[in-house]
């Protein structure tokens, strides 16, 4: 099976070609990643045997990248929710990424323009747990120069 296709891996990345039930495929899997082929079938109107090869394409393709849970953070323990901007010292992304994929707190990262370089998603179980990840993990890292944390009041629902 070829590896997907990704803009990491090819600097001259060109989108898959999605027609209309791809797209409807793709959003109904992002709802609700259990959804049998068979239920995918009856929404979108086509056969089973089309959904079944349509969705191991998307797949194939890297369009879609893997099927996961949805949780609640708050069930979890998980109590305490920031955005944590990030200045980094230039060219250092690569090494950096590994690190931050290390601290489990850390839940999203993106590389960004503007103000900041990059955006983290922190979750922890309460103030002094995120005071933690901030002082002691992410500003120990000599890539980065400086952060700024958002604290998040109320999580709403994803659009």
């Amino acid at each position: 099976m070829a590896a997907p296709a990704t803009p990491e891996a090819d600097h001259h990345f060109v989108a898959p070609a999605l027609d209309e039930i791809d797209r409807q495929l793709v959003e109904a899997l992002g709802r609700d990643g259990r959804r049998s082929i068979r239920a995918l079938a009856e929404q979108v109107h086509i056969s089973r045997a089309n959904a079944y090869a349509r969705v191991e394409r998307l797949t194939q393709t890297g369009v879609i990248t893997g099927f996961t849970a949805t949780v609640d953070p708050l069930k979890l323990g998980l109590a305490t929710s920031a955005y944590v901007t990030l200045s980094l010292r230039q060219s250092s992304w690569r090494t950096l990424r590994a690190q931050l994929q290390a601290i489990p707190e850390v839940k999203h990262m993106a590389l960004v323009g503007g103000d900041f370089d990059a955006i983290l998603l922190v979750r922890a179980a309460d103030n002094e747990g995120l005071r933690r990840v901030v002082l002691e993990k992410l500003q120990a890292i000599p890539e980065v120069l400086a952060t700024r944390t958002a604290l998040i009041f109320e999580d709403l629902a994803s659009l």
